[in-house]
Order: structure tokens, then C-alpha cells, then sequence
């Protein structure tokens, strides 16, 4: 396979290398390797310190040259070290100095790579600097992916620009469990905004009848169901971010920033920041929901069912991956058998209760609180995409059984209590089969959680999610005092007991 072509950018004054720099800092990634080329005078310092602060997220910061440490090194989003080889006897010095420990636990950037020799990784990102007239050239040569992320983060740039964000600075934001990443984008004067990079993902393998994981859960492959539900969300009067910017096509949109102060103090819930979020709750399921919202190219996007296969694939991860993980051995057939049966009976009891949108993930980490709005506003809504039209009660108990942190029994009690409240302030309210429907949306969503976050750990390498294990069992356990769930509560004590 031929190497890919060098991409040229220039880059006329200082501003627009410190963008270059900001640009590649985006795409970076535990293991890289930026080589820095140029003669003395080119650039390469400013470009280093620019990417520096950029990853640090410190236009401040302090990044001296390494030209007599060789090596300097910096704690950050992603941990880099950058180094200057110019003093480098020879390459086999590289081990002696940590190189391969720097690249294993964060990003290389190494100025003067051809002291290196060829120790270097072939999957490195070279840039070479050169004076052009009153500027800068750029030569850029990735191996690896590097070409891919090259040419995102430059359609980033483009998109930003038509925009009205040209000249912005970009901060990485956040990444979650899937392929989405978010960046803080401010241009000069202050105007803010998130970026949602979110390419549309290619379809997985098969897992079941022909479908794929995503097909059978209805999870959104590209960025079209959050911006027909952002719309929804806001038209019902709800804090959702606006969408200021889109291109469909790319999976690119710049959204409203509603800030970054969450819903919880000091790692717990807010009780009042949780009660309101009650009550946005109450307010979207007390009014029918329509299944089909339109988007701004004039298609529509229909909100699709909880239905048997989203629920069934969901549920099917423990005995794939959560039981194998607790137990050393699989299941038995007749265990597995026995957990789908009573499943398709929890399925077709959930079916019956009532429905709305169902957004999925509606818990502390995708809540906001925005103190200078009124009523319900003052919550904010993110991470919506996957929604569906399903039990009303999902989530509430997505939010009083926050997998990520404890709700304790009597908050939940509690908080239970004022959803109850709140929805008979607005209607006629079943509360026999909401209690029955939250139940089992407790119980559905813990043992999602339980097979996806070993799945995550174990096939995706982020043991990070190992941690919120016990918690999940505990809300599990929790959610199966119910009587609608004693079969459910009886294969667990037979098969899988929950406290070994």
C-alpha cells in the first residue's frame, strides 16, 4: 500500500499556527507520537507550546523549552512529554530517558525525531515547519489513522469557520462510551458553543436475525435523532441545547453551551436540583408525546419503540458478559433459557403501562443546572439521542438509580414520592402501575448496565467502569423487593446470587 500524500496548510501568521496546533491537540490519543521537523526558527516551539496548552486546556501555561532537560513533562488531559533529542548521543539513549514509558502512558512530541533513527513508531504523526515568505508552511505525514483524524479535524475547522466561529479556539470537552466526542469552542469576544463531533458510525456485526446491536436497541448511528429531539425538548418547554449550526451529513453540529455545573454536590445528589428534575419528568410524560418530530432538511425522524428486541439485547449482556465475568464459567442452558422466559413476561407487563419519550439516559451526567433560568428550565438536558417511546417510569428510575452514583434508599423513596405527587397535581395518575413499570425499568436498566460496563471493561480495555459494579447490584437488589419481580429475584438467588 503507497504511503499517503503529504498535506500541505499554510499558515500566514502566528494565530494560524497556534490553530494547526489546536486542531492536531483534539485528535490526540494515549499512544501518539508528534514528530517535529523544521530548521531553527520555524516554528516548531511555537507549535509545541501551542499544542501543549491546548491539551492542558491552559492558554497560560508555562512551557519551557527541553533543550537541556531533553525531556519535560506535563499532567494533563492526556499526559505528554515533550522532548528536544538535539542532545542525544544516540537513539538506543531513548530508553534511558523513558521514550517508550512516555508514549505507553500519554503522548510523545519530540523535536529533532531523526536523532531518533528509526525508533520511532511507523503509526507517528510527522510535521514539518518551514518559513514560507511571511509565514509558515506545514507538512503534515500521519501513518496509522492519522490521515483520518488529519482530514476530521480540518473539516472541523472548515465548519467552524462557516459557522461564524472562525478564529476559535478549541478545547477538548468530553468523550463518552460511545464514538461521540464534544469540544468548547469560544471565538474571539467571548461567544461560546459545544461541538458535537459525531461521524455517523458504520453498522456493527451481527448479533441476532440479521441485525445488528445497534439495529435491535435502536441506539442513533449519526447526529439526526438528537437534533429532532433537542427541537422536541425545547418546543415542550424544556432545556435542551439550541442547535446553532448543522451539517448532517458529517455528523458535525455546534449546539448551545449550557455551561458545565451539574445537578450534584460534592459527588452526591442536590436534593433540590434533584427534586426539580423530578419534576421536568412529571411535566413530559403528564402530556402525549408524538412519535414522529421533523428536522431542519425537511426529513423527519421517527422515534422508535422499546420494544422486545431493544429490550431482550439489552438484558442479554449479563448472561453474556456479567455472568461469565462473576461466575468464571457461563451460564447453564437451561439458566439462560429460564432469565429470557421471565424477561418476555416483565417485557409484555412493562409494554402495558404508560408511555412517553423515554430518553434513555436521563441521569446526573447528561443533567446541568441553570441557576439563571426559571421553573423547569433551570434543568438542562443533554445526551438524548437514543430515545424512544417507552414506559414513562424508565426514566425516573434512570434518575433516583444514577449507575455512576448512590442515590441512597431514603433520597429515592423520596423522590419517588414527589413524581407521584407531582403527576396527580396534573391529571389523572395510575401510581399502582407506575410503582410495577419503575420496578422493572430499575431492574432492566441495572442488568444493561451490568453486562455493558464488563463488556466495556473487558472488550473496550476501560476497567474505570468496573467500579460502579457494586452499586448497580445494590440498586438491582433494591428494585427486586417488588412483587411483580419475586421470579426474577428467585433465578437471580438460584443462579447468580447478587452478594458473592
Amino acid at each position: 500500500m503507497s504511503a499517503p500524500d503529504p498535506i500541505l496548510i499554510a499558515l500566514p501568521d502566528e494565530a494560524a499556527t497556534v490553530r494547526l496546533a489546536e486542531d492536531i491537540a483534539a485528535k490526540l490519543a494515549i499512544g501518539d507520537v508528534v514528530a517535529l521537523r523544521g530548521d531553527l526558527g520555524a516554528g516548531k516551539t511555537s507549535f509545541a507550546r501551542a499544542l501543549i496548552r491546548a491539551v492542558a486546556a491552559d492558554a497560560a501555561l508555562e512551557v519551557p523549552s527541553p533543550t537541556f532537560t531533553i525531556v519535560q513533562t506535563y499532567e494533563a488531559r492526556l499526559p505528554i512529554a515533550h522532548f528536544d533529542l538535539y542532545r542525544l548521543g544516540s537513539a538506543d539513549e531513548l530508553d534511558e530517558i523513558g521514550f517508550d514509558e512516555a508514549v505507553s502512558e500519554g503522548v510523545a512530541l519530540v523535536e529533532w525525531p531523526e536523532r531518533a533513527e528509526d525508533h520511532l513508531p511507523a503509526s507517528h504523526l510527522e510535521i514539518a515547519l518551514e518559513i514560507d515568505g511571511a509565514g509558515r508552511l506545514a507538512t503534515l505525514t500521519g501513518g496509522g489513522d492519522w490521515p483520518e483524524r488529519i482530514a476530521r479535524t480540518l473539516a472541523i475547522r472548515r465548519f467552524l469557520d462557516a459557522s461564524g466561529l472562525a478564529l476559535a479556539t478549541r478545547r477538548h470537552l468530553q468523550g463518552d462510551a460511545s464514538t461521540r466526542a464534544y469540544e468548547r469552542v469560544e471565538a474571539p469576544g467571548g461567544h461560546r458553543a459545544v461541538l458535537m463531533d459525531a461521524p455517523e458510525r458504520p453498522p456493527g456485526p451481527v448479533v441476532r436475525d440479521g441485525r445488528t446491536y445497534d439495529d435491535l436497541a435502536h441506539r442513533a448511528t449519526s447526529v439526526r435523532p438528537f437534533v429532532a429531539m433537542s427541537e422536541g425538548l425545547r418546543a415542550a418547554g424544556l432545556s435542551a441545547p439550541a442547535i446553532l449550526a448543522a451539517d448532517l451529513p458529517a455528523g458535525l453540529l455546534l449546539v448551545e453551551d449550557l455551561g458545565s455545573e451539574g445537578v450534584l454536590a460534592d459527588g452526591a445528589p442536590h436534593p433540590e436540583r434533584y427534586r426539580l428534575a423530578v419534576e421536568v419528568l412529571a411535566a413530559l410524560h403528564a402530556t402525549p408525546r408524538p412519535d414522529v418530530l421533523p428536522l431542519p432538511d425537511g426529513s423527519v425522524h421517527h422515534v422508535p419503540p422499546f420494544d422486545w428486541d431493544a429490550l431482550s439485547i439489552e438484558v442479554d449482556l449479563l448472561p453474556r458478559w456479567y455472568a461469565r465475568w462473576q461466575r468464571g464459567t457461563p451460564l447453564a442452558p437451561e439458566a439462560e433459557a429460564a432469565f429470557a422466559a421471565i424477561w418476555r413476561g416483565l417485557y409484555e407487563r412493562l409494554d402495558g403501562a404508560e408511555k412517553s419519550w423515554l430518553l434513555r439516559d436521563f441521569h446526573s451526567p447528561n443533567l446541568l443546572w441553570l441557576p439563571e433560568r426559571a421553573g423547569l428550565q433551570r434543568i438542562g438536558i443533554l445526551d438524548h439521542q437514543d430515545a424512544m417511546m417507552g414506559a414513562s417510569a424508565y426514566d425516573v428510575a434512570s434518575l433516583l438509580q444514577d449507575v455512576r452514583i448512590t442515590v441512597e434508599p431514603g433520597l429515592e423513596a423520596d423522590l419517588a414520592e414527589h413524581y407521584v405527587a407531582a403527576r396527580r397535581a396534573l391529571g389523572p395518575f395510575d401510581e399502582a402501575r407506575f410503582r410495577e413499570a419503575y420496578a422493572i425499568s430499575g431492574a432492566q436498566r441495572a442488568t444493561k448496565v451490568l453486562g455493558g460496563f464488563v463488556r466495556l471493561a473487558e472488550a473496550a480495555g476501560k476497567p474505570q467502569y468496573l467500579r460502579h459494579i457494586p452499586r448497580v447490584r445494590g440498586y438491582l437488589a433494591r428494585s427486586m423487593r417488588h412483587p411483580v419481580l419475586s421470579g426474577l429475584a428467585l433465578w437471580y438467588e438460584e443462579y447468580l446470587p447478587l452478594d458473592d
